[in-house]
């Protein structure tokens, strides 16, 4: 199979998994899923977050998701739970449509690892 479609076949279960689980059948775009992804490495799932941490949770996600690719590395958690990453390489000059495919492609990979899908 194609690697593009292969990878828009994994998005779409990605999408279809976790619409259904977490937003009553309405579709998760791809901001919704990194927000997820960023609730899922911090820990903390039931709790209330106010706007400025739900972007930090996007941005742990982001690090996390990006990680394998070399770009950010883990470096400590702080005494709140909350994780931190450093950059270890600037990220390429990407368009917009670009950045998604990047975006998608970690995500999938990233679900594939902690065996939500296959």
């Amino acid at each position: 199979m194609a690697r593009d479609q292969e990878l828009k076949e994994r998005w779409n279960l990605v999408v279809e998994k976790l619409s259904a689980q977490f937003a009553d059948g309405e579709t998760l775009d791809l901001d919704s899923i990194i927000y997820l992804i960023g609730v899922q490495e911090l820990g903390q799932i039931h709790r209330e977050y106010k706007k400025d941490h739900k972007l930090d949770l996007m941005h742990i996600a982001i690090c996390k998701l990006l990680e394998p690719y070399g770009f950010y590395e883990f470096d400590f958690v702080d005494d709140d739970g909350w994780p931190h990453y450093k950059v270890t390489a600037q990220l390429p000059h990407l368009k917009a449509g670009e950045q998604s495919i990047l975006m998608k492609e970690a995500i999938v990979n990233y679900f594939v690892e902690t065996d939500y899908i296959n």
